[in-house]
């Protein structure tokens, strides 16, 4: 290991999930772990702050299976590089780092996607985020809800430097994967785009949308979240079980509701397309094929990213300033960002900082 900046501590407080449940039940602990080491080709970061994603109330409540017992949730890290693990003994040059070459010292950002093997038919064709060996921080690996953390040094990102860290945060999964559903819903150039939900990610995406010449509508619960909506320049603002007020050519669908399928696929104008944006939606109703699916209507999924969606979305937040509505929490209070998250108390997102 490279020799830091400055001494580094023997232990570091970090958030573990004990036993995945409910969170009335406390699945998350915080504890002192010892601060990692970075394994060949990999970074020790010190996090400056942490994003909380919906991902991580899936870990934590049990939505998704355990990858790694008491995993250290956190996929929206950014961070100071402070140490530099050993070169690998076998470099593949297919893997080269995300952005450069990347230093001690270096603000970075840390995502979701953690691994792809880089041999499968996936990868090889540029669908690395299909890749059946993907690996993913926060769930595969110890994520951000703590003071360091590490990352394969191909799998982070330079940052733009007009953002402080509070407000970069968000931009590494709410950011990247709003951006991929936007290619996913194949909005054409001026078209009407409904988003369904409108938090972390949505709110982002919604910016990203209007710069392109979209007409947006949202459609999503609470008053707070119309009203950011319509704020950041939505022609319309809804409940999620309303109709917008015109047919859509592509929609979004950001909550992790499978009873808005059917009403996302009825909002859809002739070759409508409907892009599901969560790693976790509860069932779907049963589809009227005439109202929801007839005239070439389509319903995509959205499976993680790749590497080339960050660096787009990070490159057009450099170009285009996006308003992030971050709400901080000190890290002492991950459980309660968590429970906030989870029973809608802010719009926008919450940002841990240690």
């Amino acid at each position: 290991m490279s020799v830091p900046t400055t001494s580094l501590p023997g232990t570091m407080r970090a958030w573990v999930v004990a036993r995945p449940g409910p969170l009335e039940t406390r699945p998350l602990r915080l504890v002192e772990l010892p601060v990692p080491e970075p394994g060949p080709g990999e970074l020790l970061v010190r996090v400056l702050a942490c994003g909380v994603c919906r991902t991580d109330l899936h870990v934590t409540e049990g939505d998704l299976p355990v990858r790694r017992p008491r995993v250290v949730p956190g996929h929206e890290v950014v961070g100071e590089v402070v140490a530099v693990g050993p070169t690998p003994e076998r470099p593949d040059a297919r893997r080269p780092a995300a952005d450069g070459t990347l230093a001690v010292g270096d603000r970075v950002g840390v995502a979701w996607l953690r691994h792809t093997c880089g041999e499968c038919a996936y990868c090889r064709r540029g669908a690395e985020n299909l890749c059946p060996r993907s690996r993913y921080a926060g769930w595969d690996a110890d994520g951000g809800y703590a003071e360091y953390t590490t990352v394969p040094a191909a799998f982070a990102y330079r940052l733009p430097e007009a953002y402080d860290d509070v407000d970069l945060a968000p931009l590494l999964c709410a950011g990247i994967i709003g951006y991929r559903a936007l290619r996913r819903a194949s909005l054409p150039d001026g078209g009407r785009l409904g988003l369904y939900g409108f938090g972390g990610s949505a709110h982002l995406t919604a910016q990203v949308a209007l710069a392109q010449g979209a007409t947006l509508h949202v459609l999503t619960r609470g008053t707070k979240a119309q009203e950011l909506a319509r704020r950041l320049g939505a022609s319309s603002a809804r409940g999620a079980y309303d109709d917008p007020p015109e047919p859509l050519d592509a929609a979004i669908l950001f909550a992790p509701v499978g009873d808005l399928v059917p009403v996302a696929m009825r909002a859809l104008d002739r070759g409508g397309v409907l892009a599901v944006a969560g790693i976790h939606l509860s069932d779907v109703p049963e589809l009227v094929y005439e109202t929801e699916l007839f005239y070439e209507k389509e319903l995509r999924s959205v499976t993680s990213n790749t590497r080339d969606d960050g660096r787009e979305l990070l490159g057009f937040a450099a170009d285009h300033p996006l308003d992030v509505d971050a709400h901080p929490y000190p890290l002492d209070r991950a459980d309660e960002a968590l429970a906030d998250l989870k029973a809608g108390a802010f719009a926008g997102a919450a940002v841990l900082v240690p």
